[in-house]
């Protein structure tokens, strides 16, 4: 998307730029929740001045308590064509809102959160409704329209066949804002200075642009005080979310576009894969799993990548005859030999030309189409691959039921890869009423939302879990998303952490990565980094492109306590124990929007100036912090914010707020628990992700004061007990728990 100005005064060359000038008229929604705004691109001063002029309408809607949407439109008569992103699927709940006047304007309040209008000046400041917070405004010069080229006079466009027409607003930033979210990407943490698409702010609020459409932002970037934000076609629309913390805003910004799905506790636990291109058969798969119980890494689920088909038939559905002969049979023999508790495999929403599914799909118009009526059909990826068209339901019907043939072979959960190489040229879909441009964003949710209800379908609403490479806002409903294919290189791992961190911002609660990198074979030494890292995430796979991610690849020390098998096994051990927090944690940040694991430091410490540039370490949960390492000396240097924390792994403590550097073998890293944390603890004996959380445990307090409190949840996440700090600085009750329980201070 083209910017729309030379500096700052000067349009680009070949664009034509308004702006709107002036409030011109205010006047207040029928039912009192709203106030719409005409605003002219020029300042009108008498009544010929209302003639051959544009204006932009303004609507301003309180949508929730601390959520305001703004619609800025230029042409109301252009079509709006879908999809649309569904909001509030849980409800959309009652708001109180209230419309006042006074010398400072009009004041538009939604529970917490308030706008008011200045007419006299095109000043629409955001701020808390009690006025002690102001988080951001619009103000001259700030809201307008672009046509390119542009047009040598108005007239011009009356045939709009030759031009491209935009939207745009501009939020201010303040000294020392900072921006965070924006989804998963890898680069700088602070997107100030980028151009993006969704945001998080340092001052108390966030913005959900609410369209599927190509959005561009510029923030900092065209202009170093304001946030552009930008759209072709004649309407933007979005959400000021207020906070003033990012727990807030997050909570608030799920209640909008929905709140993270709740995957099953076994799916917590070690992945392992085939890795992609690598040779496998049924042997192959056999002899890993073998090799990794053996080892002490026992594998809770087993994933099968793309060759589980044959070449040039991706995704026919059909298991390769010759390297899986009886896949239906292994996969049983593995669940009940204790190899894997369960079986993914990998999937693509686009069918192959040579495979069995392609003449089927062709013929009965399950595949999206040119407007000439032929199949829409390219050879990048697999020769001849049309693209399953989701609009039509007939083509949704068959397509779960090709899902429902491999759960019934025993597949418990699938990995949903690509679906982001969707078309918008020359593209025709089943349902007329959508667009193309805004397809190749939704698709990404529709194919996974399709996929995750057929899985919950079958196996129930709890134990459904995807591992999906593409998302939009709104498809942490359907969990997890991981980052793939990076490099083998600790700047690709800074740069996954990167990702996770922003994907967590971004209101998904889950996340995991291809631990040792996807491309390449890893050294040995960032193999083993990555694997603290990595089963440190929420969820934890090791992956590769050409090469198996197997400890006993990486090197062939099997024995030592510093070789790939025994680091593995350490922390495949550490993550087990953790399962009673990490489960009870899980279902709270469910509740809340948040991430569990990689949660960015400021959504724990927002006052804390520091934690809003800390892109190299993170929370997991609310209680520990994690400092992955990214050198092969082990040397690491980390944050700690205000208060006391404990080494997890040596019971040292430490004052914060303040920089440390420390120096660790592959066995551990800074992992520091907070003060006044109740910790719960599988016990040593446990193996897997899967156990009873209440039985055997070991229950930590980390200068627990009274009140402090820990949640103890069953297999289904179900909370079934509280242990709570009294005033002898004891835990009051532990009636929940059984066996052979500890309680130590620490």
């Amino acid at each position: 998307m083209p910017r729309f100005r030379d500096g700052m005064w000067l349009p680009a060359e070949n664009m034509w730029v308004e702006h709107a000038e002036q409030v011109y008229y205010t006047n207040e929604k029928p039912d009192g929740k709203g106030l719409n705004l005409l605003c002219p691109t020029k300042t009108i001063e008498s009544r010929g001045h209302t003639l051959n002029r544009s204006t932009i309408t303004m609507d301003v809607y309180a949508e929730a308590d601390g959520i305001i949407s703004v619609e800025a439109t230029h042409w109301a008569g252009a079509q709006i064509k879908g999809p649309h992103f569904e909001l509030f699927p849980q409800g959309r709940p009652e708001v109180t809102a209230a419309i006042s006047t006074s010398d400072k304007g009009t004041t538009l309040t939604s529970g917490s959160l308030a706008v008011t209008v200045d007419p006299s000046n095109f000043d629409i400041r955001f701020h808390s409704a009690d006025g002690s917070k102001r988080l951001t405004s619009l103000q001259a010069r700030s809201v307008g329209l672009a046509y390119s080229p542009a047009p040598s006079n108005p007239m011009q466009t009356g045939d709009m066949r030759d031009f491209k027409h935009y939207m745009f607003t501009q939020t201010s930033l303040a000294v020392g804002e900072t921006v965070h979210g924006l989804g998963e990407r890898f680069g700088a943490y602070n997107k100030v200075g980028q151009s993006i698409s969704l945001w998080l702010s340092s001052k108390g609020y966030g913005i959900f642009i609410d369209t599927p459409a190509r959005v561009d932002l510029e923030i900092g970037s065209e202009r170093c005080t304001r946030v552009q934000t930008a759209i072709e076609g004649q309407r933007l629309k979005w959400y000021i979310i207020y906070g003033p913390t990012p727990k807030e805003v997050l909570q608030r910004y799920s209640t909008l576009t929905g709140r993270p799905g709740k995957v099953p506790n076994w799916s917590y636990g070690l992945w392992l894969t085939t890795s992609f291109t690598t040779n496998y058969d049924q042997d192959t798969v056999k002899s890993f799993l073998e090799g990794m119980k053996e080892r002490g890494s026992p594998v809770d689920v087993f994933h099968y990548d793309c060759f589980w088909m044959k070449a040039f038939t991706w995704t026919d559905f059909v298991f390769d005859s010759e390297r899986f002969p009886d896949p239906k049979g292994q996969i049983a023999q593995l669940k009940e030999s204790g190899l894997c508790k369960k079986v993914c495999v990998w999937i693509n929403p686009y069918i192959a030309q040579y495979g069995a599914a392609f003449s089927e799909a062709a013929e009965k118009g399950y595949l999206v189409k040119r407007k000439n009526g032929d199949v829409w059909q390219w050879d990048l990826w697999q020769a001849g691959m049309g693209l399953v068209d989701f609009t039509n339901p007939d083509a949704v019907t068959w397509y779960v039921e090709k899902l429902n043939g491999l759960f019934d072979q025993g597949v418990d959960c699938i990995k949903t890869d690509f679906g982001e190489r969707i078309p918008t040229l020359d593209v025709e879909w089943h349902d007329k009423t959508v667009d193309p441009h805004k397809m190749h964003n939704y698709y990404a949710f529709i194919y996974n939302k399709i996929v995750y209800e057929a899985l919950q379908a079958r196996y129930g609403k709890n134990q459904a879990v995807l591992y999906a490479r593409t998302a939009c806002a709104g498809a942490q409903r359907f969990p997890l998303q991981w980052g793939g294919d990076c490099e083998s290189t600790p700047e690709a791992m800074a740069e996954s952490v990167r990702g996770g961190l922003g994907l967590g911002l971004s209101g998904f609660s889950f996340w995991s990565c291809d631990i040792g990198g996807f491309e390449g074979k890893p050294p040995a030494w960032i193999y083993k980094r990555w694997v603290a890292m990595g089963l440190l995430c929420s969820h934890s796979r090791l992956h590769g492109s050409s090469s198996y991610r197997v400890p006993w690849v990486m090197d062939d020390d099997d024995q030592s306590e510093e070789g790939c098998s025994r680091t593995l096994a350490k922390w495949t051990a550490l993550k087990g124990r953790l399962m009673p927090y990490l489960f009870a944690e899980a279902q709270a940040s469910i509740a809340q929007g948040l991430p569990l694991s990689l949660r960015a430091m400021c959504i724990e410490f927002p006052d804390d100036p520091t934690s809003w540039y800390l892109d190299r370490q993170f929370m997991v949960g609310p209680s520990i912090l994690a400092a992955p390492i990214f050198e092969e000396s082990g040397e690491v240097e980390f944050y700690l914010p205000k208060g006391k924390w404990t080494s997890y792994f040596t019971g040292e403590t430490r004052d914060g707020p303040g920089w440390f550097t420390e120096t660790h073998g592959f066995g551990t890293l800074p992992l520091y628990v907070r003060e006044n944390t109740v910790l719960v603890l599988g016990s040593e004996k446990s193996i897997g992700a899967v156990y009873d959380y209440t039985e055997d445990v070991e229950v930590r307090l980390y200068g627990a004061q009274e009140g402090a409190r820990a949640s103890l949840v069953d297999n289904d996440g179900n909370e079934v007990g509280i242990l709570e700090v009294g005033a002898d600085g004891e835990v009051k009750d532990t009636s929940a728990l059984k066996g052979e329980f500890t309680v130590k201070k620490v």
